[in-house]
């Protein structure tokens, strides 16, 4: 019998635009690598399931698309005797789908229960059009090893010198030495010159550099790099930077090299960077050289690596350890939202996610190769691939939407605000509440003693990791002193002297200050932060911060509040509030590193005026901005009780990027209304309440504090984020998590990406900690 669904239904292949979900479920992790394979809807090309879960029904009867295209995928068997060669660039190209796998399709009806022929003219172009559409992994895996590049004014504006024939290949040579690899192409004269050893045993003289540098010529292309496709490493020594030249032919025929007759004979500077990248992988075997035990089950689940991806994956890992974030995102009995695109909500993501992870049914080993006797490879988990949570929490982040690697503090960061803005209905709670507790900051003046207490709610804290080398050793790098962390929180509530001037007796003396906790959270966030600056760039160094697994107490850094012999100070009108103060030890490191005092001192507001590292990473964030040398100017607070109108389309505007209505108020009213400095201020403060309009000030004193200041308040460490490489942007991010496995104690086991093992060097670990998850014990 005809189907009368396939004559009555609208259908037409899918658009460039659109995303096709067919490689797995949009509402759990049940991909078309399964038994029943994963059906796409030809309507929409939502991806459902056909599991236990039955999304591909679920969607069918709320949607009434009746429609499907069902696709199950096979490995090809194949034994192998040697490892599998290590990804690159050009191995993505290399081996299609159709080589490693092969597909199985068919057409079917939910409403009528029946097959189709997926062959008929009406159905073929459909099934085309699915099968050929890119996907969000596929997306990812070609971007992944790509950078954003773009051509500069230097290329377009290149004006070539008298053309003639260049040697190349096997007679080229660099015009200052004999190298013959590593040449680079002046594209102005022609010059022939080395370029800079590289990674991997590349030699190389810099005299390419040095002829930049003697003439002004700016742009310069490998020769070994360029294919016959058109692609090839285009380097600008006045930006300093890798290009894109659009006119690559026309400027190598200028010199004699026919672009379609070369053959790319050396590695890419992509290439060679993901090289480099792999060396700040985590070792993965004990001391005497034994694989570490791959470990599988509920909770033991690995993440994908969608490339440059570590950074959310060990966040992610450590967060759905926790229990606030098991109970909220674990609930497989709660019926997910109801919502047209299950892969554009973060709700259904984020328990997409936990299911995923916590329920042990996709920790298994990975089945896709057979190891032969010769081989004795340890299966690993194939690992789940969270494309579609990764583009959510990155739409419309100008970092996190890129496939660059990325500091994974400030991903958790920026996590923690998008769920903290998301829905939560009774029973469920927020699971970002764990983390809030109070600081409580202490001024003194100097002079007549009086004192004022201030508030701050916080979900984290930064500690500076003070930083002294030891002797050096012959053969090892720069090793530095290993601190405890109870030195780092000493240091993090130790009394200060602020040069201020006093409200109360117009001393400038100034003021001492001390930060402590009102109020503890149930898990303490810390990221500690290992800088140093060479050559006046930042880099990030590996102190050993000595932090044992046993409970320890917090008890002497909680405070003590307003005392009966403390006069308060008077609290001051907000409209004849002071200019702004800089911290001046701040100020005078950063000046002395020569930034201009305006700078400094807009650097030093923007991040809350904490200290010379914070500022100095917001000042390489924005020296491009057009304002960033106008002086800084302090929006006054206004008159009480929610101060001047604000334009309601602008906060409706802000909120559509995912701001709430009292932080986007405050923001606008802090920068006279203009929407893009506002964006710019939210994200600069992000843990401002923002301004509640005529809300009664009584109500505000009335709402519960944050965290708790029962005693003892004892802590222990549950897991830690680590990282390698000389950057917080570049290098490798893995999660270290305590977990029961099959003893009463706890082991540390390694998240390296799809990887789970039992972890083996904990020294290392604390090595190169660089955030730490405490939780309060009872």
């Amino acid at each position: 019998m005809a189907c009368p669904h396939l004559d009555s239904i609208s259908l037409s292949p899918p658009t460039p635009a659109q995303s096709v979900y067919r490689e797995d479920c949009t509402q759990c992790f049940d991909s078309i690598d399964e038994p029943q394979g994963l059906d796409v809807c030809l309507q929409c090309f939502n991806g459902g399931c056909l599991g236990i879960r039955a999304h591909s029904q679920l969607h069918h009867v709320t949607r009434s698309h009746p429609l499907a295209l069902n696709i199950r995928r096979t490995r090809k068997r194949v034994v192998k005797d040697e490892p599998p060669a290590k990804m690159t660039k050009l191995a993505i190209a290399a081996e299609t789908e159709a080589d490693r796998y092969d597909i199985t399709t068919a057409v079917k009806c939910h409403e009528c229960s029946t097959e189709l022929d997926k062959t008929s003219p009406k159905l073929a172009p459909i099934v085309d059009g699915i099968l050929k559409a890119n996907t969000f992994s596929r997306q990812e895996e070609v971007k992944a090893w790509e950078q954003e590049l773009t051509s500069c004014e230097h290329i377009l504006l290149l004006q070539q010198h008298e053309s003639r024939k260049i040697q190349s290949g096997d007679l080229g040579f660099c015009s200052k030495c004999d190298l013959k690899e590593n040449l680079w192409l002046c594209l102005e004269c022609g010059n022939l010159g080395c370029g800079r050893a590289q990674f991997g045993g590349v030699g190389g003289n810099s005299h390419g550099l040095a002829h930049a540098d003697e003439t002004k010529h700016a742009i310069a292309i490998k020769l070994g790099s360029i294919s016959p496709e058109g692609t090839a490493d285009v380097y600008c020594y006045q930006c300093d930077e890798e290009r894109v030249d659009s006119d690559l032919a026309a400027h190598l025929a200028h010199w004699g090299i026919i672009l379609s007759d070369q053959v790319k004979t050396e590695k890419s500077l992509t290439e060679m960077q993901i090289e480099q990248n792999l060396r700040w992988e985590f070792s993965m075997t004990t001391e005497d050289g034994k694989e570490l035990k791959p470990l599988f089950g509920p909770g033991l689940t690995g993440l994908k690596n969608l490339g440059n991806s570590c950074y959310l994956a060990s966040i992610l890992q450590c967060l759905f350890d926790l229990p606030a974030f098991r109970a909220r995102y674990d609930i497989p009995e709660v019926d997910l939202p109801m919502v047209s695109d299950p892969a554009q909500d973060l709700e259904t993501q984020l328990r997409k996610l936990g299911d995923g992870l916590l329920s042990g049914r996709y920790s298994k080993p990975d089945s896709d190769v057979v190891a032969s006797e010769g081989s004795p490879e340890i299966p690993h988990q194939k690992g789940l691939a969270p494309s579609m949570l990764k583009h959510l929490i990155g739409r419309g982040h100008a970092e996190f939407s890129t496939m660059r690697q990325q500091d994974s503090f400030e991903l958790l960061q920026h996590l923690v605000k998008l769920i903290t803005r998301s829905q939560h209905n009774a029973p469920l709670t927020d699971p970002t509440l764990s983390f809030k507790f109070v600081l409580e900051q202490r001024l003194q003046c100097l002079s007549c003693k009086k004192v004022r207490y201030t508030t701050n709610e916080q979900d984290s804290i930064f500690i500076d990791v003070p930083l002294e080398k030891l002797p050096a050793v012959e053969d090892e790098g720069d090793r530095y002193k290993p601190v405890s962390l109870k030195t780092c929180l000493d240091n993090f509530t130790a009394m200060e002297v602020v040069e201020l001037t006093c409200s109360s007796c117009s001393s400038k003396d100034g003021y001492t200050k001390q930060s402590l906790f009102k109020t503890f959270p149930a898990t303490l966030v810390v990221n500690a932060r290992k800088m140093t600056v060479e050559n006046w760039v930042p880099r990030k160094v590996d102190v050993p911060v000595l932090v044992g697994d046993e409970p320890f107490l917090l008890d002497e850094y909680l405070s003590s509040g307003l005392q009966p012999e403390e006069e308060p100070l008077p609290e001051e009108d907000a409209a004849a509030a002071p200019a702004f103060a800089p911290n001046e030890a701040a100020l005078d490191g950063l000046m002395a590193m020569g930034f201009p005092r305006t700078r400094c001192e807009k650097a030093l507001h923007a991040t809350g005026n904490s200290d010379a590292n914070s500022a100095m990473e917001w000042l390489f964030g924005h020296m491009e901005d057009p304002d960033i040398d106008e002086p800084l100017v302090i929006a006054s607070g206004g008159a009480k009780g929610g101060g001047a109108e604000v334009d309601p389309e602008k906060i409706e505007m802000l909120g559509a990027m995912g701001f709430g209505a009292p932080q986007a108020r405050k923001a606008l009213k802090e920068t006279s209304g203009d929407v893009e400095r506002a964006v710019e201020w939210l994200f600069s403060h992000p843990d401002d309440q923002g301004d509640f309009g005529e809300a009664p000030a009584e109500e505000k004193k009335e709402a519960t504090l944050a965290g708790s200041a029962d005693l003892p308040a004892k802590f222990q460490l549950q897991s830690i984020v680590c990282h390698k490489g000389t950057s917080i942007h570049t290098g490798h991010y893995v999660a270290f998590i305590r977990k029961l496995l099959d003893t009463t104690t706890p082991k540390w086991v390694l998240f390296n990406d799809e990887k789970v093992v039992e972890a083996g060097d904990v020294e290392e670990m604390k090595k190169t900690a660089y955030v730490y998850f405490f939780n309060r014990v009872y």
